[in-house]
């Protein structure tokens, strides 16, 4: 492998065949959300010289995946395919994306660093309409766009909002926005 070049993990041979087309990089095959040891300790060494981009397909596997390497490699960072377009209609995943789309992932890489203090909770997602309300899931889904944090639940974005410089009054603004928009 190439020393200079990124190393983007994906889930299968066709996600690679597919970024091989459009990215020089070097490729680390997970084969699945059955992630062997061998191959998490392989990343683990190539991220000691190596930038490491995980982009796993955006479904439930593929969250898996992404959360047991990032806890082998927390300098990882991530870059995340939007739902609606890794859809082919009748599968999802990296390999369905448009050539736009997974340039857009991968120019939008972010990296997660814990934090002490933390600026949410439950009750700051709950105010925020995050969590606990009707249009709860609607608004969670705006701001995972927004701010190119994936897709999941409210713990998920509470988790990740706690990871990225953004304070409660920027996603306030932000949901109150849309807000209006809906309303006029």
């Amino acid at each position: 492998m190439n020393k200079n070049k990124d190393v983007i993990v994906v889930e299968g041979q066709s996600d690679v065949n597919k970024l091989r087309l459009l990215i020089d990089a070097d490729y680390v095959i997970t084969n699945g959300s059955e992630i062997s040891r061998e191959t998490i300790e392989y990343i683990k060494t190539l991220s000691l010289t190596r930038r490491i981009i995980i982009l796993t397909d955006p479904d439930y596997p593929g969250m898996r995946i992404r959360e047991i390497i990032s806890q082998a490699v927390p300098s990882a960072l991530h870059a995340y395919v939007d739902r609606k377009k890794a859809s082919n209609g009748k599968k999802l995943g990296v390999a369905e994306c448009q050539k736009e789309e997974i340039l857009r992932a991968l120019k939008m890489v972010r990296s997660y660093q814990e934090k002490e203090e933390k600026e949410f909770d439950e009750v700051k997602m709950y105010n925020l309409g995050l969590q606990g309300q009707s249009e709860s899931s609607f608004l969670r889904e705006q701001v995972f766009k927004q701010y190119n944090l994936g897709y999941g639940n409210a713990k998920t974005l509470c988790k990740r909002l706690n990871m990225i410089e953004v304070t409660y009054e920027e996603i306030k603004e932000f949901i109150d926005d849309i807000k209006n928009k809906k309303k006029g």
